[in-house]
């Protein structure tokens, strides 16, 4: 007998990448359930299911950064409950310092929908009845036929795991231009936007040029949250600066208004979504 629950919730993080460097992104999390029928006629209680998966998916996957432990591109240790890594992607070296409650090692060699859910079901194992054989945890990205973006940061006033400085999302992006949508300048956001850290220009403490005219720059960011310090380089080529904080509010108001200044005398309206079904509206009037 099966039991199953799709979509049963979704989970917002980041990951590190040998040829994309560090992604945002959103998975929908389903499941399968495998096992006998217990006295009441149930392979495991709906509730049972529920609560416990949606815990220890929202305690050990969301809002966190997933290591690949076994990848040659990364260089780590963990010590007085931090930890301090490098990461050497394709588009130049990332480096992290921070509460270890903020990353989650995965052993993998490189993260995927699949070698997670793959490590997710042996941390499992000991959560669900007896009765229950085997469990398949689905890992899927919300289907999106419109223009899209992946993007990484980091909010120091939040009192949630948002504060996490590398913590992202898949999202959506909508752009209506004098009330029509506007498919030209979606697409060119998404594309300025892909893989994309949004960082907070105060949050910027130094500038790595390591030598003139050198093409591996990078930005360095630090500050100090409720879980503690945080501190991230990385290339400057993956980052964008905006001079506020990076809630979604107050990026769909720096996308209205920066598209609202190229575009004299339209009216702009931004639809920016923070994941799944959730986000921000921002308006330019003309």
């Amino acid at each position: 007998m099966q039991l199953f629950v799709n979509q049963l919730t979704n989970v917002d993080f980041s990951y590190l990448d040998a040829q994309r460097g560090l992604v945002g992104e959103t998975w929908l999390a389903s499941v399968i359930l495998d096992g006998v029928l217990d006295e009441q006629g149930m392979v495991c209680d709906f509730g049972v299911v529920k609560k416990t998966l949606r815990y220890w998916l929202d305690d050990q996957l969301d809002h966190r950064l997933l290591v690949p432990t076994e990848s040659e591109r990364l260089t780590h240790q963990c010590i007085d409950g931090r930890i301090i890594l490098t990461w050497q992607s394709d588009k130049g070296d990332i480096e992290l310092n921070c509460p270890q409650e903020a990353v989650t090692l995965i052993t993998t060699d490189s993260i995927t929908a699949v070698s997670t859910s793959a490590w997710c079901r042996e941390q499992l194992k000991a959560s669900f009845p007896v009765n229950v054989d085997q469990l398949t945890l689905t890992f899927t990205p919300e289907h999106i036929d419109s223009a899209f973006y992946h993007y990484s940061h980091g909010l120091k006033k939040h009192n949630g795991n948002c504060q996490r400085i590398a913590h992202g999302h898949r999202s959506r992006i909508e752009i209506f231009r004098n009330g029509e949508r506007s498919d030209e300048l979606e697409q060119q956001w998404a594309q300025r936007w892909q893989d994309i850290y949004i960082g907070t220009a105060a949050d910027l403490c130094s500038t790595d040029d390591s030598s003139e005219g050198s093409s591996d720059k990078r930005y360095h960011f630090a500050y100090d949250a409720p879980q503690g310090h945080f501190e991230l380089t990385l290339p400057r080529s993956q980052c964008y600066l905006i001079d506020t904080d990076t809630t979604v509010e107050l990026i769909a108001e720096h996308l209205a208004s920066t598209v609202a200044a190229s575009l004299p005398g339209q009216s702009i309206l931004v639809r920016a979504y923070e994941g799944i079904n959730k986000g921000a509206l921002a308006q330019q009037l003309a």
